[in-house]
């Protein structure tokens, strides 16, 4: 009878309590009408004994309490149960509706302090009235019973953390998952589209100056290029099957510069640098080319590598602009590989964007050497 929420059922618990209820009240209420004594005291014990039920049967509606209200309705019911057993001279069993409720109601420090020193009180009594002998097999049962409702108590409660864990950890799967696309669609579609736009400006220049058609028609076929290697780049981001190559980043640099009308001095090869920073720096070197084209003004970019290090200056007003998302996404990157990103201005001028991985060690065998792809390929 475990609700949505970890709790008893508010609905069907009350009936199932009161089922269990039948065989300690049945007897105990026959008692009460067929004995002897003054009419009031037994009208009391009645009163006390059905509070006592009434306390098992709606103790779901304090489960989710204060823990202050929980701690004074265990100790009133744990009251109740215990003069009940003493009062009506019944079986120690009729202490388990309360024993077994305190196991789930409570964390499991107060549970074990609180059902410890009812089974006690009841053990001590029952030596003192000379029944240990007859009802101490009973009590066993009781703190036998008692004991399997807290472990069963404290395995909901595991499973209710774990679930709670699990839907967490969903959660944190979805928000980096949405992270990690934001950051490639961004490194892919700003450096993509700058490159177009670059592109096609200098195709409407070339037909707005000289009319050069021949010229103006190769720009746009680079452009028809670039966005078709765009969307594929897009399909395989969002299916994460998509690697940056630097050799690759390289050619397209060297072809949107150009573009740009911006003077380029880039390497030819990228054999010095370690093959599993090759990806990273690829990035780097997409966005710090990207932003150049966007807001640099620059007419002059140099990069230069490394086996641990990648360097972009450039000869612009970089300094001007305020870090965007696309820093913040390759000082992610570089960090998960264990390095660093600097940027910022240059003495004399100028910006510089540095990235820089330590790899202590003795340095590897060259790798060999990665063919640039054609002027323009960015996939």
């Amino acid at each position: 009878m475990i609700g949505h929420r970890g709790g008893p059922h508010k609905i069907g618990w009350p009936i199932f309590a009161a089922l269990f209820l039948l065989p300690f009240f049945v007897p105990a209420t026959r008692r009460l009408v067929e004995g002897q004594g003054p009419a009031a005291v037994r009208v009391l014990l009645a009163l006390m004994m059905y509070a006592y039920g009434a306390c098992y049967v709606v103790f779901p509606v304090v489960f989710g309490k204060p823990r202050r209200i929980k701690l004074t309705f265990g100790v009133v019911m744990l009251a109740l149960g215990l003069l009940s057993t003493l009062l009506l001279d019944s079986s120690p069993y009729i202490l388990l509706y309360a024993t077994a409720t305190l196991a789930f109601l409570f964390p499991a420090g107060w549970a074990v302090i609180l059902d410890a020193l009812a089974l006690g009180s009841i053990a001590i009594v029952l030596l003192v009235d000379g029944r240990l002998d007859a009802d101490g097999g009973d009590l066993i049962s009781v703190g036998g019973i008692t004991l399997a409702m807290f472990f069963m108590a404290n395995l909901i409660r595991a499973v209710r953390r774990l679930e709670r864990a699990n839907e967490e950890i969903a959660t944190l799967a979805v928000a980096n998952e949405r992270q990690r696309v934001a950051r490639d669609l961004h490194d892919l579609l700003g450096h993509s589209l700058t490159t177009i736009t670059v592109k096609a400006g200098l195709a409407r220049r070339v037909l707005e100056s000289s009319g050069d058609v021949g010229r103006a028609v190769e720009e746009i076929r680079e452009v028809e290029t670039l966005t078709r290697s765009a969307l594929s780049d897009v399909r395989l981001t969002v299916s994460e099957y998509r690697e940056v190559s630097l050799a690759a980043e390289l050619a397209g640099a060297r072809a949107a510069l150009r573009a740009g009308e911006i003077d380029a001095d880039l390497p030819y090869a990228v054999d010095n640098v370690l093959p599993q920073l090759q990806s990273t720096f690829g990035y780097v070197l997409r966005e710090a080319v990207t932003n150049v084209l966007r807001h640099s003004g620059a007419k002059r970019v140099r990069v230069r590598l490394g086996r641990d290090w990648l360097e972009i200056d450039d000869d612009g007003t970089g300094a001007d602009a305020a870090p965007g998302n696309g820093l913040r996404g390759l000082t992610e990157r570089v960090g998960v590989v264990g390095g660093t990103l600097r940027s910022g201005p240059r003495p004399g001028g100028g910006w510089v964007v540095r990235a820089e991985v330590p790899a202590p060690g003795p340095a590897p065998v060259a790798a060999p050497a990665v063919r640039a792809e054609p002027a323009g390929g960015l996939a």
